[in-house]
């Protein structure tokens, strides 16, 4: 009798930690799909921070031109001019967030040591 209780007992024991190493395999799947999918966010932010940015850029160039050529009557001139500043400028501020250019402090800082 007491070996019967003592193999049932063995049984259950078996069968609930297979089912835990279950549960625990799903618990690490769902943890690993959490952190896939904040990683994806972060990277979709950073894609339109730097698409915003560059944008803003050239917007702000266009304006500049535009008015530029409204009130001076330069012509084309001054909206070519500015388009294409405001496109390099774009271009600059990208290249400063990922991190190929240096912030201005940086190279100041770096300069003084």
């Amino acid at each position: 009798m007491a070996e019967d209780g003592q193999d049932d007992l063995e049984a259950r024991r078996k069968r609930l930690e297979s089912e835990l190493g279950s549960l625990r395999k799903d618990e690490v799947s769902e943890q690993a799909k959490t952190a896939a999918s904040a990683k994806n966010r972060k990277e979709m932010s950073k894609g339109l921070k730097l698409s915003s940015e560059f944008m803003a850029a050239i917007f702000a160039g266009f304006m500049i031109g535009y008015l530029l050529d409204r009130f001076a009557g330069t012509g084309p001139w001054g909206l070519i001019v500015f388009i294409l500043l405001g496109f390099c400028a774009g271009v600059l501020n990208v290249l400063r967030s990922v991190g190929y250019v240096a912030e201005p402090e940086d190279r100041l800082k770096k300069d003084g040591e």
